[in-house]
C-alpha cells in the first residue's frame, strides 16, 4: 500500500515548489511471537510462547510489555534489568528514544541483540493496521501516543486470536494510560507494574524518580532559581543576553565551576550553589553574566565536597565566607549565574551509600566517585545490603526546592577497596569500553594459521632482506612500529620506519571497524590494557615480533649525513623484524663499542640522526616539557605494586620519538597534498596568554623571566632558567608550563583554515598521527588515506567526507582524553595500594601554594600531593599571602620551588575516597606534630614492567 501526501511550498525567491511525501505501507510485517500461526515461516520468533514471568497481581496470565516512549527513556533501568524480558519495541518509540537520549538508546539496543531479553522491534509505522496520519491540530506527542495504542490493540487483538499471552502497556501518562483504558486495553504505570512483581525488591529500587513536586526538602520550599523555558533562552541567547556553554565543575572546589562559551575562547566563572542552580558536569547551559561589581575569580581555596549530612550548616558557612572575600579589580574574571539548561548530558554514577543518620529511612545520600558531581538522594530499601560496596546511580531529577539531585540504584559493582572493584569503576568513570568483543566483530578476523601470500603483496615492496629492528619498553606485546638505518651506495642515509599494516586487517563497513571507531584508543592502565582491536591483531598479527614476517606501512627517506631529507618514499611493505628490543637492550648495544652488528651499526646511526634532528626542532622553538610519570613494579602473584618510581628515560627513548615524530609530519604532508579538504591531522592551540600567569609569576620569584610571545621566546626562557646548586628546579619550571598548555585535537583539514593547522608544542605547522595504528583508531584513517594517495588502496564515501570526518575526530578526541585520565587514576590506585601499609619521609618540592594548602611534588616517586596546612585540632596557623603567593608560620616562609621534608601516607578518613596524606616534616613548625616514619614495608623487586605498558609517543 501506498499513503501519499502532497503539498506546495514557497521558496526562498517567491516560488513556489511542489513536494510529494510518500509511505509505503506492508501487511507482511510479523509480531515476533513464538508459534504465531498467523504470521507463517517468516515470522522471526523472538518473544516466548507462554513467557516466564514472575507473579503479578495486575495479570495472572502470560504477557508482553510494550513501553511507551516516556518509559523507555526514564524506566530504561527497570526495562534493562535481566528479570524483564519478551518486551515489544514500538518503532515510533525506538525513533523518539534516538532522536532523545543516546545512552537510553543504546539500552534498548543492547537488549535487543540479548537473545536472552527477547526484546522484539515491530515497525509499527509500516504496518498496513498500525500505521496513523496526523489528524489537523493534533500534536506530535498526541500523535505518538495514538500510534503505540492502535500497535497494542493490534497486537491484543492478534495474539488472542492465536492463543498467546496478554499485552501490557506500560506508560507513565495518565492521559495515555486512561485512553488506553477506554479502548479496553490493558495499561499500568511503571510503579503499579514493578510494585505488584514479588520477590523483585532490586527492581524497585531501580524506579526513576519522576521530577516536579512541590513538597518541602532539605527544610526549605525554595532552594533555587527557576530555569528558564528553551523558548527564552533562545530568545536571550539570539540577542546576547545569555551566553551558552559547556558546564565544566571544578576538582579543586565543588562551589565552583567555569563555562566554556560555545564557539568563543571566553570562559564564565561562576561561584555558590546559587549561581550554579543545579547544573551538574558536562551539561549545556545558559549562563547570564553578572555585572562587574559582582566578578570574582577562582579562590585560592582546595574545597572537596568530603563532608557529611551532619556538616551541611558548616558547608552554608563556609560558602558565605567564600562569596564575601572581596576581590581586587585587577584579579577579577566574567563571572555569572547558568539561569536555564540547554541540554543535560547525564550519565550513569559509580560510588558509595552514605548511611543515614535516620534508622529506618528509605531514603539515603549517594556520595559519587567522581568529585565534580555533586551528592545526590535515592530511594533504596537495600541499604545494608549496599553498605561497604561501590554502586552505580543514575540522576533523575533536580527540583529546585531540593539542594540535591535525586536518582535511582542501577546496579552494584562490588566491595569499594577491592582492586578489581576499582578498577571497574575507574573504566566505568571514564566511559571506556571495555566489555568483550562480540562474536560479530570477532567473525571479521583473519583465519588461522595465517601467512603472507603473494595476493598479500599486490602494491607491497618485499623489505624482508632489511635489518630491521623494534624498540619498545619491556613485556611489550602490541608492537606497531620498528626502524631501519643503512649506507647507500651514494654515501647517502637510507633511514625507514616500519609500521604496522593494521588498516589490511580491519575493512571500512565492517563489525571490527565499528568497534574500534567507538573505542577510539587502546586505553594502558597500570596492570592491564584493554585493547581496541581483539588480541589476535594487536598482540599477533599486527604486532612486529621479532623473526617472524609482518604486513607493514613504510617510509622511508633518503638523508644526508646532517639529517638533511633527499626524498621521501611511502610504501606499503612486507618485513621481518631481526630483533625486538627494550630501550635498555638498544641503549647497551649502542654504548658497548665492542658490538658491530648490523643491528648496533644500525641504531647508532638512527641515535645520532636523532639527536641532530631533535636539535633543528629545538631550534625551531620546540618545547621540551617534563611530566610527572612513574612506573610501578608489580608482584607476578597478587597484581600489587611492590616499588614506585620516576620513570628513566634514556637516549633510545629520544631515538624512537625523533623517527615517529619525522614520519607523522612526512605523512601529514603528503595528505594535505593530495587531501586538502578531508587530512585527518592533529593540532595543539597555542595558549591564551592568560594561561601562563602562574608560570610567569613562580619564575618572577626566583629571579626569571618567562617570555611567552611564541613558542621559540617560551623554550629559550625555559632553557635559560636554571640555578646550579638547584639542579630539579627546571624540571618543575617545565612541568608547570605542561600545565599551561592545552589539549592537542584530531581535526580535518577542511574545517578550519589552514593557519590553526599549527602544532605549538612541536612548533611544526603540520601534524598527524601515522605510527600507532594498533592503539589509535585516527592512525587507521590516516593509513586508509595514505594507501589511496599512493595508489596501494581504493577509497569509500565516508573517507572523503570533511563532516563525517569531523564527527569522527570529535569521537577520537573524546576518547583519547578519556583514556588519559583513566590511566592517571589507575596510577592514584595503584599508589594508594603501594602506601596502603607504608609511611615514609621523603624530600619534596612546593609546585603550587594554595589558600588552605600546599602542592607538593615528590621527585623519588614522580608524585603529586597535597599537603592541608592545618595544625593540631584542626587549627590553620599558616597566613597566606596571595600577592607574593606564599604561606608563613612564625619564622617560616614557604614559597613556590622551596624544598621540604614531608611524610607520605594514606588518609583512611574517607573510605570513598582514600587519598595520600602528605605531612610537613622538616621545616619543623609549632603546632604541626608528625608521627615518625616506621621502616619501610618492601618486597622483592622486579626489574620488569608490566606487559600492558606502552610509551605514550607523540
Amino acid at each position: 500500500m501506498l499513503k501519499s501526501k502532497t503539498f506546495v511550498k514557497k521558496t526562498k525567491k517567491g516560488g513556489v515548489m511542489k513536494i510529494v511525501r510518500e509511505h509505503y505501507l506492508r501487511d507482511d510485517i510479523t509480531c515476533g511471537c513464538e508459534g504465531c500461526v498467523a504470521c507463517g515461516k517468516e515470522n522471526p520468533r523472538t518473544l516466548e510462547k507462554c513467557p516466564d514471568r514472575l507473579s503479578t497481581d495486575l495479570c495472572a496470565h502470560p504477557y508482553y510489555l510494550v513501553p511507551d516512549t516516556n518509559v523507555g527513556l526514564h524506566q530504561i533501568d527497570v526495562l534493562a534489568d535481566s528479570q524483564v524480558t519478551n518486551v515489544i519495541v514500538l518503532q515510533t518509540v525506538l525513533e523518539e528514544i534516538k532522536h532523545r537520549s543516546l545512552p537510553a538508546y543504546k539500552k534498548i539496543k543492547d537488549a535487543l541483540a540479548n537473545p536472552d531479553k527477547h526484546f522484539y522491534i515491530f515497525s509499527n509505522e509500516f504496518h498496513r493496521d498500525t500505521y496513523v496520519e496526523r489528524k489537523e491540530g493534533e500534536s506530535s506527542n498526541d500523535r505518538n501516543d495514538r500510534a503505540i495504542r492502535q500497535a497494542v490493540e493490534w497486537y491484543q487483538d492478534h495474539v488472542t486470536r492465536a492463543g498467546g499471552a496478554k499485552i501490557i502497556l506500560l506508560t507513565n501518562d495518565a492521559d495515555n494510560k486512561r485512553q488506553a483504558v477506554s479502548l479496553k486495553l490493558q495499561a499500568f504505570t511503571v510503579h503499579e507494574y514493578v510494585e505488584t512483581l514479588k520477590d523483585c525488591q532490586g527492581l524497585v529500587d531501580r524506579l526513576a524518580r519522576s521530577a516536579g513536586g512541590n513538597e518541602i526538602i532539605d527544610g526549605k520550599k525554595t532552594e533555587y532559581t527557576e530555569h528558564l523555558p528553551l523558548t527564552e533562552l533562545q530568545r536571550g541567547l539570539k540577542s546576547g543576553k545569555y551566553l551558552q556553554g559547556s558546564f565544566q565543575a571544578s576538582r579543586e572546589n565543588y562551589l565552583e565551576a567555569m563555562v566554556s562559551v560555545h564557539n568563543e575562547e571566553k570562559m564564565v566563572f561562576m561561584q555558590g550553589h546559587r549561581n550554579l542552580n543545579r547544573a551538574i558536569h558536562d551539561d549545556i547551559v545558559a549562563v547570564e553574566l553578572l555585572p562587574e561589581s559582582q566578578w570574582s575569580c577562582p579562590s585560592s581555596l582546595i574545597l572537596q565536597s568530603d563532608i557529611t549530612e551532619k556538616d551541611d550548616e558548616l558547608e552554608e558557612q563556609t560558602e558565605e565566607l567564600m562569596l564575601k572575600n572581596k576581590v581586587p579589580k585587577e584579579l577579577r574574571q566574567p563571572t555569572g549565574r547558568v539561569v536555564g539548561i540547554i541540554k543535560r548530558n547525564w550519565r550513569q554514577y559509580c560510588g558509595i551509600l552514605q548511611p543515614s543518620i535516620i534508622k529506618e529511612r528509605t531514603r539515603h545520600i549517594f556520595v559519587p566517585a567522581e568529585r565534580r558531581i555533586p551528592r545526590l538522594y535515592i530511594e533504596t530499601r537495600q541499604a545494608a545490603d549496599l553498605a561497604n560496596q561501590r554502586i552505580v546511580v543514575a540522576i533523575d531529577s533536580w527540583p529546585k526546592n531540593s539542594k540535591k539531585p535525586f536518582g535511582h540504584f542501577v546496579r552494584k559493582l562490588g566491595n569499594f577497596g577491592d582492586k578489581e572493584t576499582e578498577n571497574e569503576v575507574l573504566l566505568l568513570e571514564h566511559d571506556v569500553p571495555h566489555t568483550d568483543f562480540s562474536e560479530k566483530v570477532l567473525s571479521f578476523l583473519p583465519k588461522m594459521p595465517w601467512s603472507i601470500t603473494p595476493e598479500n603483496m599486490k602494491n607491497r615492496r618485499d623489505l624482508r632482506d632489511l635489518c630491521i629492528c623494534s624498540v619498545d619498553p619491556p613485556g611489550c606485546t602490541d608492537i606497531d612500529d620498528a626502524l631501519h638505518c643503512r649506507n647507500l651506495d651514494n654515501g647517502h642515509l637510507e633511514v625507514g620506519v616500519h609500521i604496522a599494516d593494521v588498516s589490511h586487517f580491519i575493512r571500512p563497513g565492517t563489525a571490527l571497524d565499528a568497534e574500534a571507531a567507538n573505542r577510539g584508543t587502546t586505553v594502558y592502565l597500570t596492570d592491564q590494557r584493554i585493547d581496541m582491536v581483539p588480541g589476535l591483531l594487536s598482540s599477533n598479527l599486527c604486532s612486529l615480533r621479532g623473526n617472524e614476517e609482518r604486513l607493514a606501512f613504510s617510509v622511508l627517506w633518503e638523508m644526508t649525513e646532517d639529517a638533511e631529507i633527499i626524498n621521501t618514499t611511502f610504501t606499503k611493505s612486507a618485513i621481518n623484524s631481526k630483533a625486538a628490543l627494550t630501550y635498555a637492550e638498544a641503549q647497551m648495544r649502542i654504548d658497548d663499542k665492542d658490538m658491530n652488528d648490523d643491528i648496533t651499526l644500525g641504531l647508532r646511526g638512527l641515535n645520532r640522526l636523532a639527536k641532530i634532528l631533535k636539535q633543528k626542532r629545538i631550534d625551531n622553538g620546540a618545547l621540551t616539557l617534563a611530566s610527572t610519570e612513574i612506573r610501578f613494579n608489580i608482584d607476578s602473584e597478587t597484581h600489587d605494586p611492590i616499588d614506585v618510581q620516576a620513570k628513566q628515560v634514556l637516549e633510545t627513548n629520544s631515538m624512537v620519538e625523533e623517527f615517529m615524530l619525522l614520519a607523522n609530519i612526512s605523512v601529514a604532508q603528503k595528505l594535505v597534498e593530495d587531501f586538502p579538504d578531508c587530512a585527518l591531522l592533529r593540532r595543539h592551540p597555542a595558549p591564551p596568554p592568560s594561561n601562563f600567569e602562574p608560570l610567569i609569576k613562580a619564575a618572577q620569584s626566583k629571579g626569571f623571566n618567562v617570555n611567552v610571545n611564541s613558542g621559540k621566546e617560551l623554550a629559550d626562557s625555559l632553557e635559560s632558567a636554571r640555578i646550579e646548586d638547584d639542579p630539579y628546579f627546571n624540571t618543575m619550571l617545565r612541568i608547570m608550563t605542561t600545565r599551561c598548555m592545552m589539549q592537542a585535537v584530531y581535526f580535518c583539514s577542511g574545517m578550519i583554515p589552514e593557519a590553526e593547522y599549527l602544532h605549538y608544542g612541536l612548533a611544526t605547522p603540520i601534524y598527524t598521527h601515522f605510527t600507532s595504528p594498533i592503539r589509535r583508531y585516527s592512525d587507521i584513517i590516516v593509513h586508509r588515506l595514505l594507501a589511496v594517495a599512493i595508489g596501494a588502496d581504493s577509497t569509500y564515501p565516508e573517507l572523503l567526507d570533511k563532516r563525517k570526518s569531523q564527527s569522527l575526530c570529535n569521537n577520537l578526541n573524546y576518547r583519547h582524553k578519556m583514556a588519559q585520565y583513566a590511566g592517571r587514576s589507575s596510577v592514584n590506585l595503584h599508589t594508594h595500594l603501594f602506601f596502603k601499609t607504608r609511611k615514609v619521609d621523603e624530600e619534596g618540592y612546593v609546585l603550587f601554594v594554595r589558600k588552605n594548602a600546599i602542592q607538593v611534588l615528590i621527585p623519588k616517586y614522580g608524585l603529586e600531593a597535597t599537603m592541608y596546612l592545618k595544625g593540631e585540632q584542626g587549627t590553620n596557623i599558616f597566613t597566606y599571602d596571595e600577592t607574593n603567593n606564599t604561606q608563613t608560620a612564625g619564622d617560616c616562609v614557604i614559597h613556590v620551588f622551596d624544598k621540604l621534608t614531608v611524610q607520605l601516607s594514606i588518609d583512611r578518613s574517607n573510605v570513598q575516597h582514600l587519598k595520600l596524606c602528605v605531612n610537613l616534616v622538616n621545616p619543623k613548625i609549632a603546632g604541626f606534630s608528625v608521627e615518625p616514619a616506621g621502616p619501610e614495608v618492601s618486597g622483592e623487586h622486579s626489574d620488569k614492567e608490566p606487559q600492558s605498558k606502552k610509551p605514550r609517543r607523540a
